[in-house]
Formats: structure tokens, C-alpha cells, sequence
């Protein structure tokens, strides 16, 4: 069973990314709806592990806020989404 500390900081980072984050194609470009999915994703997951933590399943609410992340993340690598130069919320560009 995952450490109900660990979803908190998991839930509270994916939070914070998602906060942060920003379509990065212009409003006319095609990949516009791509950036738009990736962020449905990321909300839909990020619900979902509010709700599996608020039901008391600390595995399936630590799955979701990573799969939440991801989203969010690979969105920022991709140039989809633009996190701000943020290398403490998303994987640093090396």
C-alpha cells in the first residue's frame, strides 16, 4: 500500500504542474488540439486520483497522479505544453 505522504506529494506536484503549464502551439495550429488533449489527460488523471485517495486506495491514487504527470511532462518535452522553464515540476532539457 502506497504511503498516504507520498500521494499527498505526488498529488500536490501534479497540481502545481497543471497550474503552470500552457498550451505552447498558436491558437490556429493544428497541434493546438494536441496540447488540449494532453491537458484533458492530465486533469481527467489528476481527478482520479483525488477520488481514489478520497476513497482510501492510496495505490490506485498514486498511479493516477503519475500517469497525471506524465501527461503533463511528456506534453512539456513534446513542446506541446510550455512549462516555464521549470526543471523542479517537469524533466530538465539536457
Amino acid at each position: 500500500m502506497a504511503d498516504p505522504a507520498l500521494v499527498e506529494k505526488y498529488l500536490t506536484l501534479t497540481a502545481e504542474a497543471l497550474e503552470r503549464v500552457r498550451p505552447a502551439p498558436p491558437l490556429r495550429s493544428f497541434l493546438i488540439g494536441a496540447s488540449e488533449d494532453f491537458l484533458a489527460m492530465a486533469r481527467a488523471y489528476l481527478s482520479d486520483a483525488r477520488h481514489f485517495r478520497d476513497t482510501g486506495d492510496s495505490d490506485r491514487a498514486l498511479a493516477a497522479a503519475s500517469y497525471a504527470h506524465g501527461w503533463l511532462d511528456a506534453g512539456v518535452r513534446l513542446g506541446l505544453l510550455d512549462g516555464g522553464d521549470d526543471d523542479v515540476r517537469f524533466t530538465p532539457f539536457r
